[in-house]
C-alpha cells in the first residue's frame, strides 16, 4: 500500500477564520470609527476580489476549485500578497548541495524528522507499521516505539522533554517522553495530521493537513490559535507535508514532488523554492517512495533530508540554483553522492 492509495481523498479544510469578515465599525455613540469610515472602501476592494474569484471558480474544472478558493481566500486575508506583489515577496531559486550521504532504513515510510542535539527522531507511517525512533543519524536507533494498528503515524516535534506525534486520520495526537519514547497521554486532534514543527521564538506549533494551509497551535494543548494560507506569488501551494521550523522560517515538503519550499509564516508567502531532484536513482526507488523529511542540524545552516522508503539520507545545505552553464542532472547526481570529508 502506498501513500497514493491511502491519500486519495482531499483533506478536510476548515472554513474561514473568525476574522475573515468584520462588521463592526461604529463607536458607542453611533459614529463610524476609523475602521468604519474605511469599511465601504475595504468592502469594495474585497468585493472585486471575491467577484473575480467566483468567476475563476466557475471557469475552473471541478478538481481545481479548491486551489482557486485558496487563492481567493489568500487575497482576502492578505490583499498585498497577490501576484502583483511578487517584487515585495521575491522567491529565491535554491538547490541542495550534498555534504554527506548516510544510510537510511529503506522500509521506513518517513512522515516526520527532527534533530535535537546529536539525536535524530523519525516518525514513520502506514497501519501496523507506524513507529517513532531515536538515535544517531545513519545508525540503528537506540530507542523505538510502535503504534498499535490502525494508528497511522505522522509528523513529530520536540518540546523540552516532550515529543508530540500526530496521526493521520485517527483524530488523536500522542504525547511521548522524548528520552524513552514511551506514550504519556493521547490528546484529541480534530484535523488530519500531516507535518508538525515548533517555532521556539513564538512558542507555538505549526502544523499542516495536506492543503495549502498552515495552522498554529498551543504547544501544550494543541488548541488552534490561528492559520495562514501558503502562496507562491499569489498562487496557493497545496499538499504541504512534513515541516521543519528553522529560525523564523518554516520549510515544507510538497507531496509527490522533489520540491521543498521555505515559507514566511507571518504572511504565508513562499520565500524560496528548493530543488531536491536527482538525489536518488530511479532504480533505487521502491513503489510509493517520495521525498519527505527535513531536519535542521542545530547550530549550523545544514539539514538532513530523506524520503519515504529511501535507502539514503543526505546531509545538505541549500545554495543558489545554477542558471546557466551548469552540469546536467545526471552529473549533479553523481557529484552529490560523494561524501564530503
Amino acid at each position: 500500500m502506498t501513500e497514493a492509495d491511502l491519500r486519495t481523498a482531499e483533506p478536510r479544510r476548515p472554513g474561514p477564520g473568525r476574522d475573515a469578515v468584520r462588521t463592526s465599525g461604529h463607536s458607542a455613540s453611533g459614529r463610524p470609527t476609523g475602521y468604519g469610515r474605511r469599511l465601504p472602501q475595504r468592502l469594495g476592494r474585497l468585493g472585486i476580489v471575491a467577484l473575480a474569484g467566483a468567476l475563476a471558480l466557475g471557469a475552473c474544472p471541478a478538481g481545481q476549485h479548491a486551489d482557486s478558493a485558496y487563492a481567493v481566500e489568500g487575497a482576502l486575508h492578505h490583499p498585498g500578497d497577490g501576484a502583483g506583489s511578487a517584487a515585495r515577496h521575491p522567491v529565491e531559486s535554491l538547490r541542495v548541495e550534498v555534504l554527506q550521504t548516510l544510510p537510511h532504513d529503506p522500509k521506513a515510510f518517513t512522515e516526520g524528522l527532527e534533530m535535537s542535539g546529536g539525536t535524530l527522531y523519525e516518525s514513520t507511517g502506514l497501519p501496523a507499521q507506524s513507529s517513532v525512533r531515536a538515535g544517531t543519524p545513519g545508525k540503528a536507533p537506540k530507542a523505538r516505539a510502535t503504534l498499535p494498528a490502525p494508528l497511522f503515524g505522522e509528523g513529530i516535534t520536540l518540546l523540552g522533554q516532550t515529543l508530540w506525534q500526530l496521526t493521520w486520520r485517527d483524530r488523536i495526537a500522542l504525547e511521548r517522553d522524548a528520552k524513552t519514547l514511551a506514550e504519556v497521554r493521547r490528546v484529541p486532534y480534530p484535523d488530519d495530521g500531516w507535518g508538525m514543527c515548533l517555532q521556539r521564538a513564538r512558542r507555538r506549533l505549526v502544523t499542516s493537513d495536506g492543503s495549502a494551509r498552515l495552522t498554529f497551535r498551543d504547544p501544550h494543548t494543541l488548541a488552534r490559535t490561528g492559520d495562514v494560507v501558503v502562496t507562491d506569488r499569489g498562487h496557493p501551494v497545496s499538499k504541504l507535508n512534513e515541516l521543519e521550523c528553522a529560525g523564523a522560517a518554516v520549510y515544507a515538503n510538497v507531496l509527490f514532488t522533489d520540491r521543498i519550499v521555505r515559507i514566511d509564516p507571518a504572511s504565508g508567502a513562499v520565500t524560496a523554492s528548493i530543488d531536491a531532484s536527482g538525489l536518488i536513482r530511479g532504480d533505487e526507488l521502491a513503489p510509493g517512495a517520495t521525498l519527505n523529511g527535513i531536519a535542521a542540524i542545530p547550530g549550523t545552516d545544514q539539514f538532513l533530508i530523506t524520503g519515504k522508503f529511501w535507502p539514503t539520507m543526505f546531509r545538505v545545505t541549500f545554495v543558489p540554483a545554477r542558471t546557466t552553464g551548469g552540469p546536467g542532472q545526471a552529473e549533479r547526481r553523481e557529484s552529490r553522492r560523494k561524501p564530503v570529508a
